[in-house]
This record gives C-alpha cells, structure tokens and sequence, in this order.
C-alpha cells in the first residue's frame, strides 16, 4: 500500500505533511493512532513538557497539603478558644474579685480612693456601650460621612429636612460634641501627645547614651587592679558587713544565707547579719536552725529579730545599723532574701571604693533564675534589662546618679550616716537614701558586667503589688525631697535632673499619659470622632519605643506586641499608684512583701558547690545530687501550698476597661479606622486576659 499523508496536530503544526508507512496492508484509517502534541516537539521540547506535567501535580500536592495544614490550625484556634472560653468561665465561677481578694489579706487600701476609680471606669463603661447603640441605629439609618466636618456641616446645613424623632435626637448630639466635647478632649489628647514625645524623646536619648558605651567600651573600671600580690593586700579585704533584712520568706532563706556565707572574703573580715522580721514562729526557727549550722561550719554570722516591728525594711535596716559592733566596718553590702551573690561579688564590687573616696555606693545588675518561667516573667525581664542596661549604666557613667535598687549593692558606711541613715518616711527607702546621699555630693557606680541572681514574680497579683509600691513610694518622696533639692548646693543641672527626669518625667508623667492617652482617651474618640489621635501616636511610636525598649533583652524580640499591650494594661496599676503616693491617699504607706517561689538554678547549685572551701565541708552536708533532690521538693511543696491557699482573681477595674475598649473597636468599624481598630481591639483582649488573671502563675 502505498503511503499517505495525514494533517493534524494544532494550528502551529498544520500544513506540515506526516508521512505514515502502512506496513500492515490490512489496517484501516480508524486504526491508526493520531500523533500527539509531543511528537511534534524536539527531545528538550518534550522533556520540558513532562516537567510541566509533574510540576503541576507537584503543585496540587503541595496545595492540598497546605489547605489540610490550614484545617488543622483552624481545628486547634476553635479547640484552644474553647479552652479559653472554658478557663474564663471557671475563673468567673470560681473567682474571687479584686476587692474580695483584698480585704482578705488585710489590704489596706482606702475604699473610698478604689471605689472612686472603680466608678468612673464603670460610667464610661455604660456611657460607651449607650453611644454604641446610639451610633449603630445612626449608622443603620445613614447618618455616616467621610469626615467629621461634613457629618457637622449636614446638620448645620438642613436642620429643618431632619425627619422624625431619632433624627432630631442624633442632630443635636452631633452639635453637642462637635462645639462642647470635642474641644477640650481634643486638648488633653494634644498635651497628652506632647509629654508622650518628651518621654519618648528622653528614651531615645538614653539608647543613644547607652549605645554610646557601647560602642566606646566604657565602664566603671577601679583605679587600681586587684593584685593580691602587690603587698597592699590589707586594703583589699576591708572590714565589710554583710545584711539580709526578710521578712516569712521561708521559701527563700536558705539559698541566699547560704550564699553569701560561701562569699570569698576573709572570715575575719566579714560579718553577716540575718535581720529577720518574720511574725511566723515556724519561720523564725528554721532561719535560726540555719543560721546556728552554718555558724557551727565557721561561718561569721548573726542572727536578729527585732521585739518592735515598726517601719517594714527601712525601719529593720536602721536598727542593725544601730548595733555597737557596727563602727568597726568601713562597708555594708545588702541582699534581699532572694538574692545569691556569686563567690566573687565582694571582690568584684569593693575594689571601685579603693582611691576613690568619693564613691559612696557601687550596684550590681540583678539576674534571673526564673525569666522564662511564664509569659509574666518574659515581659517583667525587657522591663529590668532596660532599666539596668539603659537608664542605670547611661545615669551611672555620665551623671554618677541613680537610683539605689535596695539590694545588691555596697555603700560606704561613712555615706549612709552623713545622708541620715535609713527613715521610714516612704516605702521606697532604697531610693530615698539615694537621693539624700547624692544631695550630699556622693557619687555612685554601677557595674552593668556583676550580676546578681534573683526571682521574679511569677503571679499577677505579687506583680501587681510590687509595681503599686514602686509608682507609690516615688511620689511620696518627691513631695518630701523636693524642698531639700531646691535648697541643696548641688549645681542647677543636678537639681533639673532630680526634679524633671527622675521624678517628673519618669516617675510621674509616664504612667499618667500612658493611661490616660491609651486607656480614656483613644476609646473616647471613637465616639467623639472630630478629637482626633493620628495613626504615629497611636501605633508608629509606640512601636518603635517597645523596639528601644527591647534591644537589652534581645530574646525577647517575639514578645515585643504582647509587650506593648501588657505595659498599657499596667498603667491602670501604675496610675492609681502615682497618684496614691502623690496625694497621699489610700495605700500609699502600705508595704506588701513579694510572694517567692524559692527558685534555684542549677548552674546554682554546682556553682556554690565548686566554689565552697574544703574546709567548711562536714559530713552531714549534703551532695550536690542530695541538694537538688531537695530543692525539688521544696519547690514542689511550696507549689502545693500555693495553689490550696491561692484563689483565682478578677480584677474589676482591668475588666470594665477590656469592655470599654472592645466597645470602642466596635465602633471604630464604623468608621473604617483600620490601626485604631486592631489596636483598641487586641489592647481590648489583653486587659481581658489580666482581668481574669489568665497571665503568668495559673491554679489547676
């Protein structure tokens, strides 16, 4: 048969004639096979072609893979909401609130100072939800412009075309706020708005200092090295004592007595005083079993306990210092009880006081056994890594003033006693002896490199506590020191620094518009939408200052949001704290003790371990395995005492302002204000979880 020709293929191949050869003679036409797409194609053509092929089955795969992956994320968001959800009905069911919780442990807050704030919270509470409704029916029925200003100008323009009841109600509403509320909410906004850009712009000075030292290498170096050698050894082992004022700390006793008896420093030139204050007699005998061991090991240490309690820590100190014994030394180092000094601090930190007589206070930086306990415990680290790795070291090198931490660190005896001593006026009276001594001209070294190890609060409510004291007291020694900074005779720049940074801006005004701007402010001009916050107020700076504020704490840089929401849920604490100790109002005297969870590490243990001499080893000491053995279990014990005596909290005043924000996110829908919206949202949430006591230690 002879051969014919086919046309066939796509339009590119068509007129291009195929010659098939029939071998077999008894084929049809029908039988034969039309050529396909790929035998019009080269070799590479062809393989390119299957590429294609397996790429696009490839990519089926993979798309199939990533919508079963995207199921399972959402399967676990709605089984963790309903855990969430679950946790928060538990919590209301079951929990105590605020002032329950309060009035149990002998709080004593002025009612009245509580019941105050509490209730205006709660009326913006009730008139926002009101404005929502209001605004929603308003919205429904067509009342929403591009911009407040049209919104105002159609109600001024066709009063009379207003139809019906609810009409006429919202026209004279918007008239209301338009010439009554807006303007003078939007001027607290503005003044608001400029001390939040004075306090950033400080912050940012502050980085730049401490990127300065940095970059620079500087540090507090002593003017003469220790050498041991060099036959002046005497004066590198002055007399120093050595005080641990606690108060029913029985769960740390133990770790921070037992490190500071294995300080590397002449016996006979140390003294350690245990200025116990403790009302529990169960606690006051282990401490002294304590303290009797390791005098029995030839340890230097004493034990006190005062008959008259008065005057919490500062009133503790001040009798110690009054013992005859005292005069005897040139120095005194004090540790809170749980604090574990390394071997070496001693020797690390009295060596800045040689040749430099004007030094009156060297601070160590505080370290943490337990900073990544708990989400509370991550975010209180960024706040001290700023604080001692900014503020300190930056105030430190260029102003040889700060604020003393109240433990961790040396003075010079001479210092206290020409600064007064310690008084019981405030309960800040680390900071308060800081500032009268630097009135006197004495200068202070911090050491940024000498840790010092610690707890952190690993629940809320000790957080809380604690953070009410340090906002409360500050403000009470402001209005006590502030005509002895005026009279003093340091030079102007000083007195500037005292009055304006260190109290003023730093003490005061940040809490203050941080609650007001964030908190009151932001929700109400949701509802009062012609005051106005730009987006770089509301989002952009604040980003940027939690950046500063994390670089210290690199690690930390995946919590930098929850950061900048739980610094603004804070400030409901700080500010009612600032303004207690300003005005003198409610607890402003009050001193809580910190709750401790007797946390050690165990770089701790083998540390104090290693560096311990021979020859205070006994046989009755445990080992190293015998001693972690019971650290467990005395963790574990304090653990299960804690959760039957602790109760969970709603915290009334976090709660109303969650409501209040939520509502005004809702309402910021109204108006498409996207940056606003996400912020009053999650900022929303996030006073939520604290309400409900959802962060750092939970009870199961």
């Amino acid at each position: 048969m002879a051969p014919f020709e086919w046309w066939g293929g796509k339009e590119s191949h068509r007129g291009t004639p195929v010659v098939v050869k029939m071998e077999n003679p008894n084929w049809s036409i029908a039988e034969i096979e039309a050529p396909s797409e790929e035998d019009f194609l080269s070799p590479i053509n062809r393989n390119k072609a299957k590429m294609r092929g397996r790429n696009a089955k490839q990519l089926t795969w993979v798309l199939l893979l990533k919508a079963h992956r995207a199921a399972g994320c959402l399967s676990s968001i709605a089984s963790a909401t309903f855990g969430l959800a679950a946790e928060i009905r538990r919590r209301v069911k079951a929990g105590r609130t605020d002032s329950e919780d309060l009035a149990a442990d002998n709080y004593n807050e002025s009612r009245m100072v509580r019941a105050r704030s509490y209730l205006v919270i709660k009326a913006l509470l009730i008139i926002s939800l009101v404005l929502l409704c209001f605004e929603l029916a308003a919205y429904c029925k067509g009342w929403h412009f591009g911009t407040p200003k049209l919104q105002f100008q159609h109600v001024i323009a066709a009063p009379f075309g207003i139809k019906g009841l609810f009409d006429g109600i919202y026209s004279k509403w918007v008239s209301i706020r338009v010439q009554y509320l807006a303007p003078p909410l939007q001027f607290l906004a503005n003044f608001c708005t400029l001390l939040f850009l004075i306090q950033s712009l400080d912050r940012l000075i502050l980085c730049l200092g401490c990127f300065w030292i940095r970059f620079k290498k500087i540090k507090p170096d002593p003017k003469r090295s220790l050498d041991l050698e060099s036959g002046d050894g005497e004066w590198y082992f002055p007399m120093v004592l050595v005080q641990i004022p606690m108060c029913n700390e029985r769960e740390v006793y133990q770790q921070s007595i037992a490190a500071v008896c294995n300080l590397d420093w002449p016996k006979s030139k140390l003294l350690i005083q245990i200025l116990d204050d403790s009302d529990d007699p169960t606690t006051q005998s282990l401490i002294q079993e304590e303290v009797l061991k390791w005098k029995t090991e030839g340890a230097n240490i004493v034990y006190r306990h005062r008959v008259i309690r008065d005057g919490y820590k500062a009133g503790n100190l001040k009798s110690a210092m009054g013992c005859t014994y005292v005069k005897d030394y040139e120095f005194v180092a004090i540790f809170d009880a749980d604090f574990q000094p390394t071997a070496d601090f001693l020797k690390r930190t009295v060596i800045h006081f040689k040749d430099n007589d004007e030094v009156g206070l060297v601070q160590a930086r505080w370290s943490f056994v337990n900073q990544d306990e708990n989400l509370l415990t991550r975010l209180q680290n960024i706040n001290l890594s700023f604080h001692f790795e900014v503020e300190q070291q930056v105030n430190g090198i260029f102003i040889n003033f700060f604020g003393f931490n109240g433990t961790a660190g040396v003075w010079r005896i001479k210092a206290l006693e020409e600064s007064g001593g310690w008084l019981e006026r405030t309960t800040v009276e680390d900071m308060d002896i800081a500032v009268r001594a630097h009135l006197k001209g004495w200068k202070f070294v911090f050491l940024n490199d000498v840790e010092c190890q610690c707890e952190l609060p690993e629940s809320y409510e000790a957080y809380r506590k604690q953070q009410h004291r340090w906002h409360s007291g500050p403000m009470q020694l402001f209005r006590l020191c502030l005509p002895d900074i005026i009279k003093s005779k340091i030079s102007f720049w000083k007195k500037a620094n005292l009055i304006f940074l260190f109290f003023l801006l730093r003490k005061l005004i940040l809490p203050f518009y941080s609650f007001t701007l964030f908190c009151i402010i932001l929700p109400m001009t949701m509802f009062i939408p012609e005051a106005e916050l730009p987006a770089w107020v509301v989002c952009y700076i604040p980003a940027a200052m939690s950046f500063l504020n994390i670089m210290p704490a690199p690690k930390s840089f995946p919590f930098i949001v929850p950061y900048l929401l739980f610094e603004n849920t804070m400030s409901v604490t700080k500010f009612n704290a600032m303004i207690s100790g300003l005005f003198q109002l409610g607890s402003a005297y009050e001193w809580v003790v910190t709750k401790k969870s007797g946390r050690s590490s165990e770089g701790d243990l083998i540390s104090l371990v290693e560096k311990e001499p021979k020859h205070q080893r006994v046989s009755s000491e445990p080992s190293l395995g015998e001693m972690k053995s019971q650290e467990l279990v005395k963790n574990l014990s304090t653990k299960a005492a804690r959760k039957k005596k602790k109760h969970n909290r709603l915290y009334m005043k976090e709660l109303s302002l969650a409501f209040l924000l939520l509502i005004a996110s809702a309402r910021s829908l109204l108006s498409a204000q996207g940056i606003h919206f996400y912020f009053l949202l999650f900022q929303g949430i996030s006073f939520l979880l604290v309400g409900l006591d959802l962060i750092g230690e939970q009870v199961h």
